[in-house]
C-alpha cells in the first residue's frame, strides 16, 4: 500500500506526528512518502502532494486549510484528516487517536481492497478560456478590493433566471461544506453536509436579496461589470484575475473529493463555533 502524508506547514506538532505515523507504516510494511514541507521539517525528501494522487490514502494534519490545501493537490485519493485546529469540520481524527486511525484504514483495505472513504462535493468555475481548481468549500467572486467604493456590478442567474443584481463587494457560492466557512462569516445559513445543494451569499450589496440555497444540479452565472478589475477565487488561494463585462458559470464538479476515517459530528462541531 501507499500512504501520502501532508503536515501543517512550520507546525513542529504537526510535523512530529507525521513522523510517528511513517514510522508505525513502515514498521506495517507499507510506503510512505510527505509533501515537500514535511519533508523539510523531518530532513527527508518530500514531493508535491500532485505527486500523491496514486496513493491509497492520504493523511493530512492540521487545520481545514491544511486539508483544503492537500485536497487541492491529491484529487480524488481518499484524505484522512487529523484535526489540531480548533474546530475541524473536515477533520474527524484527533490528535491521540491518529495513528490508530490510520493504521485502522491501513488494516480495513488489505482485508476488502479498498480504503473506506465518502465523497463530499466540490464546485467548478469556468470562464470563456479559463478555469479555477475545484472548490471544497466556496467560490468567490469580488472586485479588485472589499469596502465603501470598491467592489462592482453583479448578476446571478439561476437556470438563467434572475435572482439577484447589483452593486456589492461580490458573490460567494459554497458548497454544503463550506456553508460554516467564508459563508458563515457573510451571514450565509448553515447547511447540514448531507443535504445536496449550492448556497449562494452577496457579499456587502448595497440592496442585498436573502442567501438562497439551490439544489446542486442547477446551472448558476455571474456576470460581472462596473469595475476595472475582478477576481475569482477557490477556496482562497487558486485566483484568477477576470476583465469586466464577464460571464462566469459555475456548477457542481463531477469529480468529488473523498473523505477517509470516521464522519465528522456536525452538531458537536458546530458547538466550538462560539
Amino acid at each position: 500500500m501507499d500512504v501520502g502524508i501532508v503536515a501543517q506547514k512550520d507546525n513542529a506538532r504537526a510535523a512530529n506526528l507525521a513522523d510517528e505515523i511513517r514510522e508505525t507504516l513502515r514498521e506495517e510494511d507499507v510506503s510512505v512518502q510527505v509533501d515537500t514541507a514535511t519533508g523539510e521539517a523531518l530532513s527527508t525528501a518530500g514531493v508535491d502532494p500532485t505527486a500523491m494522487r496514486e496513493c491509497d490514502l492520504v493523511v493530512s494534519i492540521g487545520g481545514d486549510g491544511t486539508f483544503l490545501f492537500t485536497a487541492r493537490g491529491v484529487g480524488a485519493t481518499p484524505i484522512l484528516g487529523v484535526n489540531l485546529g480548533e474546530v475541524g469540520f473536515l477533520n474527524a481524527v484527533s490528535p491521540d487517536d491518529a495513528v490508530r486511525a490510520v493504521t485502522d484504514e491501513i488494516e480495513y483495505a488489505r482485508e476488502v481492497g479498498t480504503v473506506r472513504s465518502r465523497p463530499v462535493p466540490r464546485i467548478k468555475i469556468r470562464g470563456e478560456d479559463w478555469t479555477l481548481s475545484p472548490a471544497l468549500n466556496e467560490i468567490v467572486i469580488q472586485g479588485p478590493q472589499r469596502g465603501h467604493g470598491q467592489g462592482c456590478t453583479i448578476e446571478v442567474r439561476i437556470d438563467g433566471s434572475l435572482y439577484t443584481g447589483g452593486h456589492a463587494d461580490g458573490v460567494l457560492i459554497s458548497t454544503p461544506t463550506g456553508s460554516t466557512a467564508y459563508n458563515l462569516s457573510e451571514d450565509g445559513p448553515l447547511v447540514h453536509p448531507g443535504v445536496s445543494g449550492l448556497v449562494v451569499t452577496e457579499m456587502c450589496a448595497t440592496e442585498p436579496m436573502p442567501s438562497l440555497v439551490v439544489g446542486d444540479d442547477r446551472e448558476l452565472s455571474v456576470r460581472v461589470d462596473d469595475a476595472d478589475l475582478a477576481y475569482a477565487i477557490s477556496d482562497g488561494k487558486d485566483q484568477r484575475a477576470i476583465e469586466p463585462p464577464s460571464r462566469i458559470e459555475l456548477e457542481l464538479a463531477e469529480q468529488p473529493a473523498h473523505l477517509a476515517g470516521p464522519p465528522v459530528d456536525f452538531f458537536e462541531a458546530l458547538g466550538k463555533l462560539d
